[in-house]
C-alpha cells in the first residue's frame, strides 16, 4: 500500500505513522455521489480493514475555501466480519464550494492508521437573479438561497409574516464570499412568511421577494411544552424571541428545546436524535445554532450519559462533534493525570482517577474561536475525606476546564484536583474542603453525572464536592497590564465563583481570587468583602447558576441565586413562618472591584418563589434582567414549573417589594433560558 500524507490531522495526531505495509486500510464513499445541491442530506461512509487488535476508530474533516474543519472526531466503528465500519452524514448549508472530504482511521492499539480523501462539490440552489427557498427537515425552519453578490458586500435576509402583523426578522450578516445561503428560523407553525436578501455595500439592495410557508408542528412525534403568558409584554421589547431549554428531572418526558415569543408561542425547536436521548442546550451561538452536551454512546458500551459536544444547526443539523473517548486520548498524551478513561476500572485504589463525561456548560466565546467546556472527574481518596464515615476509599467528583481550538482538539486543561496549581501559596481547592450541604451522588442518583469508581471497596457514595454549573469568559482589560483573559468558574456546591488564570492559553491555572460568603469553617475565605448596601439579612449567593460577565466584563456579574445554603440555615425551614426572603430564589448582578476586593449589588430582586437548582440570568439590551426561575413547586398544581421573567430595575433590593415584571411566561421545569432579540442575536455572556 503506497504511503499517503496525512493532510488532515492536527495536533496529537499530526504524527501518526503511515508506513510502507501500514496494519489498516480505509476507503471512502459519498451516497449520493458528488454534485448535489447545498442542503442536500449526504452520507459518507469508511470502511477500514486492520491486521492489529482494534478496534479501528475514524475521524472525519472537511476541507473547503482554504480551511480544514474536523466534523466528527475519532470514534470507533462498527465491526461486521473483518471489516470496521463508519459512517458521518453532512447537511452543507454554508458555502456553494467543491470540497474534499477526508477520513482518519486509527487502531490505538497500535498507533497505526490510514488515510483517505475524496473530491466533493456542492452546488448552489440560485442560479438566477431571483432567490430560491426551500424545506428543510424541521417544519419551522426554511433554507433560502440568494444569487451570488460581490466579494467584499454583507448579505442578509430580512423575513416577516405575510399579514405583516409582526415586525420583521433580520439574520446575522455574512460577507458575500463566505456564502448566500441562510437558515431562515424564528417563525411560526403553519404560517406564510415573506423574504428576501439584502446586499449590503455603500447602500442597500434589496433581491425579489419569495414566500415561503412553515409546516405544522410534528405533535404527533415530538412531546411539544406548553406556556402561559403570566404578564403580557409591553409592544416593542426589543427581546422578542425566549429560548428554553428542558431537564424535567422524574417526570420522564424529555421536551425539545424551543424557542417562544413573549406570549409563550413556539417559533422554533429542536429534537436531539430520539426520546431517548436528551441534551444541555450549553449555550446559543452568533448567527444561529447552539452548543449542546448530548447523551449518545460514544467510545464505553455501558455509558451514554454526557459523551457528546456537538454543534448544531437551526435545521437540527450536527456541524461538529467530539466525545468523552477522543477528549481522554487527548487529556492522556497532553499528561494529564486525571484524564484518562474510566471505562475497565474494576478495582479502583486510593490515587486512581479518571474523566467521565461533558456537564452543564461550553463557551465559545473564546479568542480565535477556541471554546471551553467543563468535564466532571472523579479521584479515589483515603478513608475519612470529607468526615466520610464509612471507614473505606471515599470517591470525590471534581471538575476539569478544557479548552478546544478552532478544530475542537484540547489545548489547555485545567484540574481541581491538580496539587500543582496553588490559591495564595495553597493547594488551589484542599479536597479537605467539604461542600456546606454536603452533597453526594450514588450510581443513578438524578442530578448527578455517571459514576464509575464506586464499588465494593469504596464508600457507598460518592461526595459531589464542586458541580460546576457555568463557565464565562472575562476578556483582558484594555490597561496593558494582563495579556490575556481568564476564565470565571461557578462552583454550585461550595458556594463560590472562581476566577482562574487562563492568560489565553499562557495562564497557570492558578485561582486568582474566590468570591462567595465568609468563612463558615468548612471554606476557604473569600477574597471580596461585599457592600451590603440593601442591608440584607443574608448578602451573599449561594448554589448560584449561570455566572457571566456581562458587556464583555464591562458590565456587572449576573447570576441566578437559588439560596439552597440560605434557605437551608432558615430557622423553620420552609414553613409558614419562613419571610419570602429568606425562602425565595433571587436574581443577582453584582459590580466587581478587583481594585478595591468589593463586591456591590446592582440588584438582588425577590423573584418570588425558590428552585432548588439550575436556572439562568442575563441583563438586556433596554437595561432590565433576564431570570429563568426554573424548578418551583406549586402545590395547587400538584408539579414543579419555571418561569421566564423580564425585570425592570426600579425596585432593586428584595426589601422593597416585589420586582416589577414587565414580562413573565410559565412552563415546565427547565435548565436554563435566553431572552434576546432573534435566534441570530444571542447573549454576549
Amino acid at each position: 500500500m503506497p504511503t499517503r500524507t496525512l493532510l488532515f490531522l492536527i495536533g496529537l495526531f499530526a504524527a501518526l505513522p503511515a508506513p510502507a505495509f501500514a496494519q489498516v486500510g480505509v476507503s471512502l464513499k459519498a451516497t449520493p455521489a458528488s454534485p448535489q445541491p447545498i442542503g442536500k442530506r449526504i452520507t459518507f461512509t469508511a470502511t477500514a480493514t486492520d491486521t492489529g487488535t482494534g478496534p479501528v476508530a475514524f475521524q472525519f474533516r472537511i476541507q473547503g475555501a482554504g480551511t480544514i474543519t474536523m466534523v466528527k472526531d475519532f470514534l470507533p466503528g462498527t465491526l461486521s466480519g473483518s471489516t470496521w465500519t463508519s459512517s458521518f452524514v453532512w447537511v452543507p448549508t454554508g458555502i456553494e464550494d467543491a470540497y474534499k472530504i477526508g477520513v482518519v482511521a486509527k487502531d490505538f492499539a497500535t498507533g497505526r492508521g490510514d488515510v483517505r480523501t475524496i473530491h466533493y462539490r456542492v452546488k448552489p440552489l440560485a442560479t438566477g437573479s431571483t432567490p430560491v427557498v426551500e424545506k428543510t427537515t424541521n417544519p419551522l425552519v426554511a433554507l433560502f438561497s440568494a444569487p451570488s453578490c460581490p466579494a467584499g458586500d454583507l448579505m442578509q435576509v430580512v423575513f416577516q409574516e405575510e399579514s405583516g402583523k409582526v415586525p420583521a426578522t433580520v439574520t446575522n450578516a455574512v460577507e458575500c464570499d463566505q456564502g448566500t445561503t441562510f437558515e431562515i428560523a424564528g417563525m411560526y407553525p403553519s404560517t406564510a412568511y415573506n423574504m428576501y436578501a439584502q446586499t449590503i455595500s455603500r447602500g442597500i439592495t434589496n433581491s425579489p421577494t419569495v414566500t415561503f410557508k412553515t409546516g405544522a408542528l410534528p405533535t404527533a412525534t415530538v412531546p411539544f411544552p406548553t406556556f402561559t403568558a403570566v404578564t403580557n409584554a409591553p409592544a416593542g421589547d426589543p427581546n422578542p424571541v425566549i429560548l428554553h431549554n428542558f431537564i424535567t428531572y422524574g417526570t420522564g418526558m424529555i421536551y425539545p428545546d424551543v424557542a417562544t415569543d413573549l406570549a409563550g408561542k413556539i417559533i422554533w425547536y429542536y429534537y436531539a436524535n430520539d426520546a431517548t436521548h436528551s441534551d444541555v442546550l450549553a449555550r446559543p451561538l452568533h448567527g444561529g445554532g447552539n452548543l449542546t452536551l448530548q447523551d449518545d454512546l460514544a467510545w464505553d458500551p455501558t455509558v451514554t450519559q454526557g459523551q457528546y459536544l456537538r454543534q448544531v444547526d437551526l435545521a437540527g443539523n450536527i456541524v461538529r462533534e467530539t466525545n468523552m473517548g477522543a477528549i481522554q486520548q487527548e487529556l492522556t498524551v497532553m499528561g494529564a493525570a486525571d484524564g484518562g478513561s474510566c471505562t475497565g476500572i474494576t478495582d479502583p485504589t486510593v490515587g486512581t482517577a479518571c474523566v467521565g463525561s461533558f456537564h452543564h456548560d461550553a463557551i465559545q466565546t473564546l479568542p480565535n474561536g477556541y471554546l471551553a467546556a467543563l468535564l466532571d472527574i472523579e479521584r479515589i481518596y483515603p478513608a475519612g475525606t470529607q468526615g466520610d464515615t464509612s471507614g473505606l476509599p471515599v470517591d470525590i467528583i471534581g471538575d476539569m476546564i478544557v479548552v478546544l481550538n478552532a478544530n475542537w482538539q484540547v489545548v489547555w486543561y485545567w484540574d481541581s484536583f491538580d496539587p500543582n496549581n496553588n490559591y495564595q501559596g495553597y493547594p488551589q481547592l484542599p479536597v479537605s474542603q467539604t461542600a456546606p450541604l454536603g452533597e453526594t451522588c450514588g450510581t443513578s442518583s438524578q442530578g448527578c453525572p455517571p459514576v464509575f469508581l464506586l464499588g465494593p471497596n469504596i464508600a457507598p457514595m460518592a461526595h459531589d464536592w464542586l458541580r460546576a454549573n457555568s463557565l464565562c469568559y472575562w476578556p483582558a482589560p484594555e490597561d496593558g497590564n494582563t495579556t490575556g483573559g481568564d476564565i470565571i468558574f461557578s462552583s454550585r456546591h461550595q458556594d463560590r465563583i472562581y476566577k482562574i488564570d487562563y492568560q489565553d492559553g499562557a495562564g497557570t491555572g492558578n485561582i486568582l481570587w474566590q468570591m462567595g460568603p465568609p468563612d463558615d469553617g468548612l471554606l476557604q475565605p473569600s477574597n471580596f468583602t461585599f457592600a451590603n448596601i440593601y442591608n440584607d439579612p443574608w448578602y451573599w449567593f449561594s448554589h448560584q447558576h449561570e455566572v457571566g460577565m456581562e458587556n464583555g466584563g464591562a458590565g456587572p456579574m449576573t447570576l441566578f441565586d437559588n439560596g439552597d445554603t440560605r434557605i437551608s440555615a432558615a430557622p423553620l425551614g420552609l414553613g409558614a413562618a419562613c419571610s419570602p426572603y429568606d425562602c425565595d430564589s433571587r436574581g443577582m448582578a453584582l459590580t466587581v472591584d478587583e481594585s478595591n476586593m468589593t463586591v456591590t449589588p446592582v440588584v438582588s430582586f425577590d423573584l418570588g418563589a425558590y428552585s432548588t437548582s439550575m436556572g439562568s440570568a442575563q441583563l438586556l439590551s433596554n437595561g432590565n434582567y433576564f431570570f429563568t426561575n426554573p424548578m418551583v413547586f406549586v402545590l395547587a398544581k400538584d408539579g414543579t414549573f419555571a418561569y421566564g421573567e423580564e425585570i425592570d430595575p426600579t425596585n432593586p433590593a428584595p426589601q422593597t417589594g416585589p420586582a416589577d415584571v414587565v414580562m413573565d411566561v410559565s412552563g415546565p421545569q427547565q435548565y436554563r433560558g435566553w431572552q434576546m432579540p432573534s435566534l441570530y442575536a444571542p447573549p454576549t455572556t
